[in-house]
């Protein structure tokens, strides 16, 4: 059996899911995709898994799809890509509530920036790079240029989109593309450390609260409104609802179990 092109490993209530093909920039192949979509379904599934940080082996966060490749490019999902174009992959926009944290190592390439399109909070190295090439090679941007136009402004969304050239962690920090740089030794500290805080909120009233902040964006205000205190009430109901209101009078931490 050939090595696994993704890395799954959990510590208490975090899961890292790494790309690992470094030898090949850690593009993304057919293995990969097929690796790649049960380690995110596996992390949606799991529920001691409440927080994720993606990141990269080596010096390359993802270096994009394998053009080598068929069944790791835009346009050869054959099957399961167009019968459900937009729940097939992460990167095209499967549903998870949980917190994702993106570590960025290196390049930030294709797939791998509409990747940390879909994460929450986007940690990069100094080193980190983020580009679509793709316009340069006569392929357009599909997922990106849905996606990118709703995080920043107009004309820095078409700085990637339509120039295809890389821009710094500096420069993406400065659009709103990332959430803090750091120096390259302390960005997987950083992002644990995040994960850690991140961890002590009530594991169910955070994916309620990111489902409603993801789907309200296209509600209208009424319909909004009522969709949110629709799960209020649904989160209320919970085991950890009711330790957090024991542990807020008796003034000690609370004690989560994710039920």
């Amino acid at each position: 059996m050939s090595e696994s092109t993704v890395l799954y490993e959990q510590e208490n209530n975090i899961v890292t899911i790494t790309y690992n093909r470094p030898d090949n920039l850690n593009t993304i192949n057919g293995q990969m995709r097929e690796e790649l979509n049960q380690a995110w379904t596996r992390f949606l599934e799991d529920e001691t898994a409440w927080v994720a940080i993606v990141t990269g082996k080596g010096s390359v966060f993802c270096a994009g799809a394998d053009l080598k490749d068929g069944e790791g490019s835009a346009g050869n999902f054959a099957g399961t890509f167009w019968e459900k174009p937009t729940i097939n992959s992460f990167e095209s926009g499967q549903e998870i509530f949980k917190p994702v944290i993106a570590a960025v190592n290196g390049p930030c390439v294709g797939y791998g920036l509409t990747a940390i399109t879909f994460c929450d909070f986007v940690i990069a190295s100094e080193s980190a790079t983020f580009s679509y090439p793709e316009v340069r090679i006569g392929i357009p941007t599909i997922v990106g240029a849905i996606r990118l136009p709703q995080k920043l402004n107009w004309a820095d969304a078409m700085e990637l989109l339509l120039l295809g050239e890389p821009i710094s962690s500096s420069r993406a920090k400065e659009i709103g593309l990332v959430w803090e740089v750091c120096n390259d030794d302390q960005l997987m500290s950083r992002a644990k450390e995040l994960a850690g805080k991140l961890c002590k909120s009530a594991p169910l009233a955070s994916r309620a609260t990111k489902e409603v902040a993801t789907r309200t964006q296209n509600m209208g205000w009424i319909e909004s409104v009522r969709f949110g205190e629709t799960m209020r009430i649904v989160a209320n109901q919970t085991k950890d609802a009711t330790e957090g209101k024991s542990a807020f009078r008796e003034k000690r931490d609370p004690d989560w179990k994710g039920k």
